[in-house]
Parts: structure tokens; C-alpha cells; sequence
């Protein structure tokens, strides 16, 4: 049975811009494993309801259904041991869990900061109040007063140390290829890549380098990503 992957869309079906959903497609490639994308918007919870969650990714293996990038990528690595590894295993597991909280609680709230009101013209029109009003519950402001891309920009400059540090020593995160690291921190930066008006998003050349390189593996799936800038261009042609 082919592999379907419960995939956030935006206000053009073709964008794609979740960041765990960007994970788990990485993960997919790095193993040469083929997956259908299934579109799903945030309001759209009765879609996925099956797997016990109200968020994407969802991973429909055959009879396994699995939720949550992580746990996909664990799972990756456990149902096809015969490809190559993604996060490991033992130690080397550990140390990509933890480094998927630190993307996840210190790079991607700087992020937001930067992309937060790109972010919301992004969204499909029928989901910007439910983003506006759950995600300004959240913050307890204003998303208007939640964007700030020059204060987001120095709270990432000093997240992004340690990243800068190991790429001084290797073309990748996880080594001479990329691995579980490498995707895990490309989620983010490519979610706020697809959604922004401004590229680069990050101001820093040495990690743009990396995220560059990233989008041409796996036959540039990065590169033929739709972004907001692309439907930009199109509408003013």
C-alpha cells in the first residue's frame, strides 16, 4: 500500500510550508522511500481524527499510522532498518531529540518573529481567523504586535551559535551528508523560506550556504518548493 503523508497546505494548494512536515519529507528522501502528499488545512481536524491528533504530520504506512515528526522519523528508521539511518539509534537518538527541542524552542519562536505577519497572508483565507485568534491566545498580543523581524533576527543570530560552530567543521550537521539534524533544522528554516517576501530570511551567509545546499539534494525538492514570493511574481506578471 503507498505511503500517504498528511501535509499542511496554504492559500495556494501547492504551498507547503509546515516544518514538521518539511522533516518528515527530508526523512523520507534521505531513506528513498516514495510518499503521496495529502493536502490538509489547519481546521480541517476531522481529516486526521483517525490518528488521534489535530495536527499535522500524519504517516499512513500500510496499516501503521503514525503522528508527530519525530516519532515519523523514528519510526522510519525502525520499519526500514535495510535504508539509510535518519536519527539512529541509542545515543546518537538522544542527541537528535535534544536537538529538536532546541530547534524547536529556540530557533523557531525567533523565526516566527520574523515571518509572523508573512505567515498569516500565507495561510488559506478560511483558516486566518482561526490562526489569528489561537496564536494571539498564545502570545497574549496582537500578531501585529508579536512581529518583529529585527528583534527576531537578533534572537536567532545568538540560537543559531552552536549550528554556526559545527558547520565550521563540516559541510553538514550530522557530518560530510546530511542527517535527522541537518531536517530538523531545515523544517524551520525552510517554513519560514516558503512563507516570507524577503529572501534570504536568515542574514547570515554561512547559514544560508547550508540551507542552500540542503534544497538541491534529492533532485532539488527544496528548490522546486512553491513559496509566497513565487505567487507574488505570478499574480504581478
Amino acid at each position: 500500500m503507498a505511503r500517504i503523508l498528511y501535509d499542511l497546505y496554504g492559500r495556494d494548494e501547492q504551498l507547503r510550508f509546515s516544518p514538521y512536515c518539511w522533516r518528515v519529507r527530508m526523512a523520507l528522501a534521505h531513506k528513498g522511500l516514495d510518499v503521496e502528499l495529502k493536502p490538509w488545512r489547519f481546521q480541517q481536524k476531522d481529516a486526521i481524527a483517525f490518528a488521534n491528533t489535530d495536527k499535522v504530520p500524519v504517516l499512513c504506512d500500510g496499516d501503521q499510522v503514525v503522528a508527530d515528526s519525530f516519532a515519523i522519523m523514528g519510526y522510519l528508521d525502525d520499519a526500514y532498518p535495510d535504508t539509510p539511518s535518519v536519527l539512529g539509534n541509542g545515543a546518537s537518538y538522544q542527541r537528535a531529540l535534544l536537538f529538536s527541542h532546541y530547534v524547536d524552542r529556540q530557533v523557531s519562536p525567533a523565526l516566527l518573529r520574523i515571518v509572523a505577519l508573512d505567515l498569516l497572508a500565507a495561510i488559506h483565507p478560511d483558516d486566518r481567523n482561526y490562526f489569528r485568534s489561537t496564536r494571539e491566545a498564545r502570545f497574549g498580543c496582537t500578531l501585529e504586535e508579536f512581529h518583529s523581524p529585527e528583534q527576531g533576527q537578533s534572537l536567532l543570530h545568538k540560537a543559531l551559535a552552536p549550528v554556526r560552530a559545527v558547520l565550521r567543521t563540516s559541510p553538514f550537521l550530522d557530518g560530510e551528508t546530511p542527517g535527522g539534524a541537518d531536517y530538523l533544522l531545515f523544517g524551520s528554516i525552510m517554513w519560514a523560506n516558503v512563507v516570507s517576501l524577503q529572501a534570504p530570511v536568515i542574514e547570515e551567509a554561512m547559514i544560508d550556504d547550508w540551507f542552500r545546499r540542503l534544497c538541491a539534494f534529492y533532485d532539488g525538492m527544496g528548490n522546486h518548493a512553491l513559496t509566497v514570493r513565487n505567487l507574488v511574481d505570478k499574480q504581478g506578471a
